[in-house]
């Protein structure tokens, strides 16, 4: 196929696996409907942490299709990425094992990697610590692939066939909205013709929350898990951590066109940079997530105006949220204060590199339906963060453009837009 810059790509299939529910079904069910998904940590005794609660996936893998080896073989956020690939894949009515496989690519993004699957092997193979020098004997015989993000790429490309390109993209917090944005790229530059791109990442582990508790980011609200995460509320006192994985095919227009494939999205436009600034803060005048947010309207070829809604990075952090707000109006002018603005971790938590990708899922999901998801917890306006943040309930609107973008430790800031295709011309 050409390699003409005038591709445009779509989203033709979704996976999720998420807080409060597996499959694309349960995660929108969730998000329409205002609910939250956040609870006191169940993978190990929290009691010891300033923060308790966690947004957790009741998540059963054999149940969900994966093999007795391939559950042995892989960490668990290996494991979601695998059953929402394929569960994406279903979605597009592609028939993989009739395409090109060297021109069918996987991207997939992770903060944290095998987290959780590290944090246990060390636990076994130190005796729960109390060993200096470790016995290896007792490690899983596939630990090396879990300390290699890379391995999530390699199953993901097994499950669905793909022997194109294949890596992970691991930003932060922004790894879902950029292993996104490389796929595009990819598409768009004639590299591949179909990339199977997402996100996934499961961190709630006793070395992750330590991380959090120490530079006091995540909340500690713990006799209200429930409303613990409150996006732009002037009570909000710090995210809650989360875990899932969102992934989706992506094809050309065209030949989505031609066999008559269900669209979700085009990917119209897409931006990243970084502040260099500072490994965990933020400047409070938004500037370098404004210009992401201004480079990738002008490659969707929108207006600021353009945009309907937009989902926010929102992760309740007092100094995240201001530099949200702040770059909305420096980028999108008066028309900030005219659109609709929310952050669904208020309902399913920060998922790390994984949430771009689930928030991608979201904002293409409002488009498919004409609503928009809410802020949930939102009850205390907070006079520095005075735009429109949906809070509470859910709300019918028809969205032909959607912002999507996110901000990561060490001073990644990213933005997607997302358009109906028919905006444009085949």
């Amino acid at each position: 196929m050409s390699g003409s810059p005038a591709r445009r790509v779509v989203i033709t299939g979704i996976g999720v696996t998420a807080p409060g529910g597996v499959g694309v079904k349960n995660f929108w069910s969730l998000l329409s409907e205002g609910r939250t998904s956040t609870r006191r940590i169940s993978f190990f005794d929290p009691s010891p942490f300033r923060s308790q609660v966690a947004a957790e996936v009741d998540f059963d893998a054999e149940l969900l299709g994966l093999g007795a080896q391939e559950v042995r073989r892989m960490d668990r956020a290996a494991q979601f990425a695998v059953v929402t690939a394929r569960e994406a894949v279903t979605d597009s009515g592609l028939d993989f094992g009739a395409l090109d496989p060297h021109r069918t690519g996987v991207t997939i993004g992770s903060a944290v990697g095998a987290t959780m699957g590290l944090d246990q092997e060390y636990r076994t193979v130190s005796d729960s610590g109390r060993l200096d020098l470790v016995d290896h004997r007792y490690a899983v015989p596939h630990l090396y692939d879990y300390l290699v993000p890379s391995s999530f790429a390699a199953e993901v490309a097994w499950a669905v066939g793909a022997e194109g390109p294949s890596l992970v993209v691991s930003t932060g917090c922004t790894s879902g909205l950029d292993a996104v944005g490389h796929a595009t790229d990819l598409i768009r530059e004639g590299s591949a013709d179909v990339m199977v791109a997402g996100a996934t990442d499961a961190p709630i582990s006793p070395i992750t929350v330590a991380c959090f508790d120490a530079i006091k980011a995540t909340t500690p609200r713990n006799d209200d898990p429930e409303h613990a995460s409150r996006p732009f509320d002037a009570t909000r006192n710090g995210f809650v951590l989360g875990e899932g994985s969102a992934v989706f095919v992506l094809e050309e227009l065209t030949s989505a066109r031609r066999r008559g494939a269900h669209v979700y999205a085009e990917i119209a436009g897409y931006a990243t940079r970084s502040n260099a600034f500072h490994m965990t803060g933020l400047r409070p005048d938004g500037r370098e997530m404004a210009l992401a947010i201004r480079v990738a309207l002008d490659e969707a070829r929108l207006a600021p105006d353009a945009i309907d809604y937009v989902n926010a990075h929102g992760s309740g952090t007092k100094q995240n949220d201001r530099h949200e707000t702040a770059a909305f109006k420096r980028s999108l002018g008066e028309h900030a204060y005219a659109v609709p603005v929310s952050s669904i971790k208020s309902m399913v938590g920060h998922s790390l590199g994984a949430i771009g990708s689930i928030e991608i899922a979201a904002s293409a999901l409002a488009m498919e339906h004409g609503v928009v998801p809410p802020t949930a917890n939102l009850h205390t306006p907070d006079p520095e963060c005075d735009l429109d943040y949906v809070p509470r309930t859910a709300r019918d609107w028809r969205t032909d453009a959607v912002l999507s973008v996110g901000s990561g430790f060490g001073g990644f800031q990213s933005a997607m837009v997302l358009t109906r295709p028919e905006r444009g011309t085949a």
